[in-house]
């Protein structure tokens, strides 16, 4: 990993390209349609500039590291599976009782003396090059903007480096940051996070708060970055741990915070408790903007970097994207410490459509009743699984959980409304569904019972939508899915005039032919498309507001508004600019069809 451009290449069938693009909007928009394809490639970008600002960099834009499953494993080196499998080991780990089983342990008892980062008294290859003061210059950094509506530049890779008051720990998050100028960066870490908990340490000290952002460097410290640690457990231990050799870590040179030595930039500075900006929008990885809110600023007192820099950096927005190999990482090599927390826990899936924190299915060993439950509940009082909107729990029998043709007929030949549990909890910072920020609806699922009978009329579609109309003409189109299980699921397409819970009540005539009806907008949602439906739903629904369980299943995925009580303001979702896909495609930069812009819902659309 000392040079992650030859092992792209020989490993990652990395894909140069030499043409000047746009460091706004241009770049960005090339890789986030590569990541949505099947055979998605990382993406060396050699000649970026900043047209606004007539620059030419010659610090090449790395972009989709975590390309495809492939190329993660390669990354971690092993399966991330037999990581978490390492770490379960680690868990149940017992003192030896006799000399031979002291010896069989030897390797692993040796290998844990690498887990532990090692700070080091010389300076690091990432201070090759170093500016201070004056010389500090942001906009000399080919920064991105994502997405037409974002507020501004953002670097959206960067290794957050931040440690507490007392200096008794250190943290390293994925926090987005926003330019400010030549020397400012808003600092978005959200309420949640550790970087967030050790600024209020400073706040309330009134003291100025050392960070050093690292980009770049090997692709493990930027998965470390977005670990779920517990705590107070500095991220890079996972390093050590899988690489089997410590982090190596050299002190920034305008503050007292360690950063890897091999990485290719590091910015340097201090947040001031007191100093506060607007930062955003912001097109985030919920594939919704995040609106405008006062974030701390960051003032950059150095920039240092390699010889010859990469510029690291990601896209967020609608999936499939990156995160989802992230995702799929974490998943995996997390599921050993989520068991001693729900002991007959036996796999867990969150979807990459659910947004991570949206949706999660987990399998369990059922013993008794109330199980699901006592399940729901461990979930959404530990850590970062607190977050989760929507649990769905399956019992041993269960399929395969990322087979989501076969486990979702399974689910809905279980669900009833007895086996239907919302509850409220604290939520993630960026969810905008919710009435009140950061605390909203949990909606629990028990599909472990016994199959329930079939209680609903099916018919076809056409006549149940004109039997809609008749009573409701703002239902402007209908699909029906899964009719062969207990529980189908109908969804409409509605021009909103009034509250969907209105209009539900009004369709209580069909409640012989409805088991689970779902209603969405007619704008920008096309009901042939059930991948991008769930990612719809799952954003939009806060549960103890949009479900109903008088009649049928009545779910409301629409956007919010005064209609339905919401007095915060409902954000757009991300959609890329025409004219930029229609430049990348006529210079042959990129090769989509009308098909693929609508599966993806690249653009804005009314079918209905």
């Amino acid at each position: 990993m000392k040079d992650v451009i030859a092992f792209l290449k020989e490993q990652g069938n990395l894909k140069i390209i030499e043409e000047e693009l746009d460091v706004e909007l241009e770049i960005p928009h090339v890789a986030y349609i590569e990541v949505k394809k099947d055979n998605s490639h990382p993406l060396l970008f050699t000649n970026p500039i900043y047209r606004a600002k007539k620059i030419k960099y010659d610090i090449p834009v790395l972009m989709n590291i975590f390309a495809n499953y492939e190329i993660t494993k390669k990354i971690f080196q092993k399966d991330p599976n037999v990581i978490g499998q390492k770490i379960e080991k680690l868990m149940k780990f017992k003192p030896p009782k006799s000399l031979i089983d002291k010896i069989k342990m030897l390797p692993e008892l040796v290998s844990l003396k690498n887990v532990f980062p090692k700070r080091l008294k010389s300076k690091g290859i990432c201070q090759e090059v170093i500016f201070k003061g004056e010389e500090v210059d942001l906009t000399k950094l080919p920064i991105l903007k994502t997405w037409e509506e974002d507020g501004g530049r953002f670097i959206t890779m960067g290794q957050v480096y931040t440690q507490s008051l007392d200096g008794s720990m250190q943290n390293v998050g994925m926090y987005r940051l926003q330019e400010l100028g030549k020397n400012k960066l808003a600092m978005h870490w959200q309420i949640h996070k550790d970087g967030n908990d050790f600024f209020s340490q400073y706040k309330k000290a009134n003291k100025k708060m050392p960070v050093s952002i690292a980009i770049g460097g090997d692709p493990l410290y930027i998965w470390c970055g977005q670990a779920p640690m517990p705590h107070g457990m500095f991220e890079l231990l996972l390093y050590g741990l899988i690489r089997n050799k410590n982090a190596r870590l050299v002190k920034s040179i305008t503050n007292d915070i360690y950063v890897p030595e091999d990485v290719d930039f590091v910015i340097e500075g201090f947040v001031d408790p007191n100093d506060f900006a607007i930062e955003g929008p912001f097109g985030d990885h919920t594939g919704y903007y995040t609106l405008p809110e006062p974030f701390p600023v960051m003032e950059v007192t150095a920039i240092t970097h390699k010889k010859n820099p990469i510029f690291a950096a990601t896209v967020v927005g609608k999936p499939p994207l990156e995160d989802k190999y992230f995702g799929w990482a974490t998943e995996r090599i997390f599921l050993p410490l989520l068991k001693p927390l729900a002991p007959d826990l036996i796999d867990y899936n969150m979807p990459e459509n659910g947004v991570f924190h949206n949706l999660i299915i987990a399998k369990m060993e059922h013993k008794y009743p109330g199980h699901a439950k006592q399940f729901m509940h461990a979930f959404w009082g530990v850590g970062q699984m607190s977050f989760v909107k929507h649990a769905i729990f399956v019992k041993e029998d269960a399929p395969k959980l990322t087979d989501y043709e076969a486990i979702t007929k399974y689910i809905l030949n279980r669900i009833s409304k007895d086996r239907i549990f919302i509850s409220e909890g604290i939520i993630d910072h960026l969810d905008h569904a919710s009435c009140k920020q950061f605390v909203g609806g949990k909606l629990g699922i028990d599909a472990t019972g016994e199959k329930v009978a079939k209680k609903i009329e099916s018919i076809e579609d056409e006549k149940l939508l004109s039997l809609m109309q008749e009573l409701a003409p703002e239902v402007k189109a209908l699909k029906t899915y899964y009719k062969e299980c207990a529980n189908p699921i109908t969804v409409i397409a509605v021009e909103k005039k009034e509250s969907i819970l209105h209009l539900f009540k009004k369709l209580e005539p069909l409640e012989k032919h409805l088991a689970i009806l779902v209603a969405v907008d007619t704008f920008n949602n096309d009901l042939e498309n059930p991948y991008m439906l769930i990612w719809r739903v799952v954003n939009n629904i806060d549960a103890k507001r949009d479900i109903l369980l008088e009649l049928f299943i009545g779910i409301d995925g629409t956007n919010k508004s005064a209609l339905d009580g919401m007095q915060r303001e409902w954000p757009n979702d991300v959609h890329c600019t025409k004219e930029v896909l229609e430049k990348l495609k006529h210079k042959g930069i990129i090769d989509i069809d009308e098909e693929f812009i609508k599966k993806f819902g690249l653009l804005e659309y009314q079918l209905y």
